[in-house]
């Protein structure tokens, strides 16, 4: 993915001198910036062991994002119980650099969503949103239904993948995490969260278990995670059916 924003803001007027380093730079912080979005917030190291650079390359154009405003600093957030020591810090996309992988929706998304809740009210948004994820449950609900319990997580997190939003699963204490790095509706979800609710109910219907929305980039957080529980086992030792509906932060 080409990621234009750093290189064109790249080009904007700089200090004397410096326009050609500049220039030659912009493919590696594209890469720097594609990585944080494929992964979500990084820290320094893990950059570096991705992208084959030093740390000293890597701190560099991060400096120079975080100039730019496409790229900030902050504490790397903790699901669970947290270790000793402060949290490490991690590097996110901004909205602005969300915003230079092209957004699939803009303004004319917000209006329409805006008109449609003064003529119908909430209730219309929330259909409009339920029958939006409806496409892609449908195209997922084969794929995801034919893996092993096991596997599902991961191939929803590939579906996902190859939609856009550049997702993945990581485990986390008393379940996985399924984290989508990108979202091509955060413009619009940031006023209207029911898309976020009915995907996140989509989620648990195609996974069939209880899922729990823990961050989402719409609303200022670096990775939108969903929360996937274990299967609770029963008295008899086996797991239980799991419960096909979703609980939403």
């Amino acid at each position: 993915m080409k990621y234009a924003g750093v290189e064109s803001q790249a080009a904007a007027p700089v200090r004397a001198g410096s326009s050609t380093r500049d220039r030659a730079d912009a493919p590696t912080r594209d890469r720097v910036a594609e990585s944080i979005l494929e992964h979500g917030p990084s820290t320094v190291a893990a950059l570096a062991a991705r992208l084959g650079l030093t740390s000293a390359a890597v701190r560099r154009h991060l400096d120079s994002m975080i100039a730019q405003g496409v790229c900030e600093a902050r504490q790397e957030r903790v699901y669970g119980q947290r270790g000793r020591g402060r949290p490490a810090k991690v590097f996110a996309l901004t909205q602005t650099g969300h915003d230079a992988f092209a957004q699939a929706y803009d303004d004319l998304a917000v209006g329409a969503l805006r008109f449609l809740a003064e003529q119908g009210g909430p209730e219309a948004v929330e259909e409009f949103a339920r029958r939006r994820v409806a496409d892609l449950e449908q195209r997922y609900a084969e794929r995801v239904s034919a893996a092993a319990p096991s596997e599902r997580n991961r191939v929803l997190a590939e579906a996902l993948t190859q939609d856009g939003y550049a997702a993945s699963v990581r485990d986390a204490q008393s379940g996985v995490q399924v984290c989508q790095h990108h979202c091509p509706v955060a413009h619009v979800a940031t006023e209207f969260p029911q898309l976020c609710e009915a995907e996140t109910q989509a989620f648990a219907r195609l996974l069939g278990r209880h899922v729990q929305r823990l961050a989402t980039i719409a609303h200022g957080d670096g990775v939108c995670t969903t929360h996937v529980p274990d299967p609770t086992p029963d008295p008899t030792g086996t797991s239980a059916t799991p419960t096909r509906r979703s609980s939403l932060s």
